[in-house]
């Protein structure tokens, strides 16, 4: 349960400060939304959803996609337990779909071996060159995607559990007002990084807890419930991202939920429960580009927003002895929300809601 900071001593001869009370608010709405929009994999039971995915129709259907660069080595184990558990033993998933987003190892072959569809990110609208960028991946995934209900799922996932997927298409198929859907997990940092004796349940999520949740606490304290804002394992309506636009790198979570919340309020979003992630983790320099990127994502989203530097200068120890700086450029792009693009419309011309598109 999310905790507001205690109040001083009263002092009735002392206005209270709008400021304040209006922070106490808001902070009261996210306690709120944290007991009433997160639930637990358990909560639904598959034979729950799949009643609820019959009843629901051509709006029930459901694509899992996961963006993979050179996860041969993951890939196909995630492709088999969504493929046994969820489409063969129930068929709640409509569609596997592993976006190549440029690999040079097997990884689409593992992927199709294992029972997927692979297509390579450069076969989508061939008129815009692809960026690279997980994002930009996510973007393209819709035009090739089937399901009504798409969900994301990261290609490097160790350990995984098909409840990753049930869990989080769960609310969209149970709960009409809920439009995107976020796991919520431990994210244990390995062995390898800390040392046997530290690795725990509680630690990993390093840019999660240094850059992206003192931002959404600062500026969106709506969402300062969302426990993993940066996971990449989501589901949403297509009615919603559809209207949204995607950073082309990896601020398109952060950016994806914050676009949701300023389109459709708070009560839309809901997160879920499903235990325990592992997958590969980045060295600090990795981490720190990233961390550029989210902040520029949300830079983008504040108010009155000026021009930043579109980079990160980190620095490597040369041969000898000094240090020698390294640039990197930031990616800025964000591409167009889908229902603008005349492609997208022309395969998926269907009635949409009355939500406005985000800007």
């Amino acid at each position: 349960m999310l905790k507001t900071v205690t109040d001083g001593p009263d002092n009735d001869s002392t206005p209270s400060n709008p400021r304040d009370t209006e922070e106490r608010h808001v902070l009261e709405e996210a306690k709120v939304w944290l007991s009433s929009r997160s639930w637990t994999a358990a909560d639904r039971p598959l034979s729950q959803l799949m009643a609820a995915k019959r009843a629901a129709g051509p709006a029930g259907t459901v694509s899992v996609v996961l963006p993979a660069l050179n996860e041969e080595a993951t890939v196909g184990a995630i492709v088999e337990s969504i493929r046994r558990d969820l489409v063969e033993r129930v068929p709640l998933v409509d569609e596997i779909l592993v976006m190549d987003s440029g690999c040079t190892d097997r990884t689409p072959e593992v992927a199709a071996a294992a029972g997927a569809k692979v297509v390579h990110r450069d076969e989508i609208l061939p008129r815009m060159p692809a960026r690279p960028g997980k994002g930009e991946v996510l973007w393209r995934s819709l035009f090739a995607a089937s399901g009504e209900i798409v969900a994301f799922v990261d290609a490097d996932l160790r350990d995984f559990d098909s409840r990753f997927v049930s869990g989080i298409i769960g609310p969209l198929l149970t709960e009409p007002e809920v439009h995107l859907v976020k796991a919520m997990y431990d994210r244990p940092l390995g062995a390898e990084q800390l040392g046997p004796d530290q690795a725990g349940p509680g630690q990993g999520g390093r840019v999660t807890e240094l850059v992206a949740r003192p931002l959404l606490n600062l500026h969106w304290p709506h969402l300062a419930g969302v426990v993993q804002p940066l996971g990449g394992e989501y589901a949403a309506r297509r009615s919603l991202l559809e209207q949204l636009p995607f950073p082309v790198g990896y601020g398109v979570e952060l950016g994806l939920l914050v676009d949701t919340l300023n389109l459709l309020g708070l009560d839309a979003i809901a997160q879920v429960d499903v235990g325990v992630r592992r997958h590969r983790n980045q060295d600090g320099q990795a981490l720190g580009r990233m961390a550029a990127t989210i902040y520029r994502t949300a830079q983008a989203r504040l108010p009155g927003a000026g021009p930043v530097r579109a980079g990160i200068t980190q620095f490597q120890r040369t041969e000898g002895g000094g240090f020698a700086p390294r640039h990197h450029p930031v990616d800025t792009v964000e591409r167009p929300p889908l229902v603008t693009v005349p492609e997208y419309m022309a395969r998926n011309p269907g009635p949409r809601s009355s939500g406005r598109a985000a800007a």
